[in-house]
C-alpha cells in the first residue's frame, strides 16, 4: 500500500505523511524500527498483553515480534513491504510477505492478533480489518488493537507519503477512535474485554466467543 518510498524510507530517507485536507506529519518510521527510538513502555505492555501463539497484521520491520520470540511466544508476522519484512527477519522476527486479506497460515487458530500502530486503519476500513483479525482467531482468543485517543469516531481520508524528492499516491486511510471501539468490535463478532491508555496511547483488548 505504502509503495517504494516507504520502503526507502524504512532504509533511511526523510518522509512525512500528508492527508488531503493538508495536515502534515512526520511518518515515525525511527519508532518503528525500535532500538533508542522505540517507545519503550508502549512495546513492553503491548507484547505483554499479547497470549499464545500471535500474529501481527501489518508488522512493518518486526520491532514487537522480534520481542514476542525473544519472551518464547510463538509470533509471526505479516506487511506487504519487502524491506519491512527483510528488516524483520534480519532482526529474528519471522515473517511473511503478503496481504493480510490474503490466505495467512493458522487461520481459525491464532490466540492473538496484533494491530499497532495505527494498523485496525488499514485501507480506510476498521470494519473489514477488524473482521479479518476476527477470522483468524481461536474461540477464546484476543485481538490487541491500538485505536486513536485524539479521534473522534473513524475519520477516512486519503493520505499520501512524501520526501524531499519523491511524491507518492493517495491511498485510503482511516484514524479510529477509541470511542467507538464497542461498536466496530460488536459489529464483527468481538467483544471488548479490555482497554489501557500507555502514556499518550490507547489500546483495546477484543474477544472472540
Amino acid at each position: 500500500m505504502f509503495g517504494q518510498l516507504y520502503d526507502r524510507a524504512l532504509d533511511g530517507e526523510r518522509c512525512w505523511v500528508r492527508r488531503d485536507d493538508g495536515r502534515v506529519s512526520k511518518l515515525p518510521v525511527h519508532s518503528w524500527l525500535g532500538g533508542r527510538h522505540a517507545d519503550e513502555r508502549f512495546d513492553h505492555t503491548v507484547v505483554e498483553m499479547c497470549e499464545g501463539p500471535t500474529i501481527d497484521l501489518g508488522c512493518g520491520p518486526g520491532r514487537l515480534v522480534a520481542h514476542l520470540v525473544q519472551r518464547g511466544v510463538p509470533a509471526l508476522g505479516v506487511d506487504l513491504s519487502e524491506t519491512a519484512v527483510r528488516l524483520a527477519r534480519s532482526s529474528g522476527a519471522p515473517a511473511l510477505h503478503r496481504d493480510l486479506f490474503e490466505p495467512l497460515p493458522g487461520t481459525g487458530r491464532w490466540q492473538t492478533v496484533l494491530l499497532a500502530d495505527g494498523n485496525v486503519g488499514l485501507g480506510g476500513d476498521p470494519v473489514k480489518v477488524l473482521r479479518r483479525a476476527a477470522e483468524l482467531l481461536r474461540s477464546g482468543g484476543q485481538c490487541v488493537a491500538e485505536f486513536d485517543s485524539d479521534t473522534a469516531g473513524v475519520d477516512v481520508g486519503w493520505v499520501r507519503l512524501e520526501s524531499a524528492s519523491t511524491i507518492g499516491p493517495w491511498f485510503r486511510w482511516a484514524s479510529v477512535g477509541i470511542d467507538c471501539v464497542a461498536a466496530l468490535a460488536a459489529e464483527v463478532g468481538l467483544s471488548v474485554a479490555g482497554i489501557r491508555r500507555i502514556g499518550d496511547r490507547v489500546v483495546a483488548s477484543l474477544a472472540a466467543a
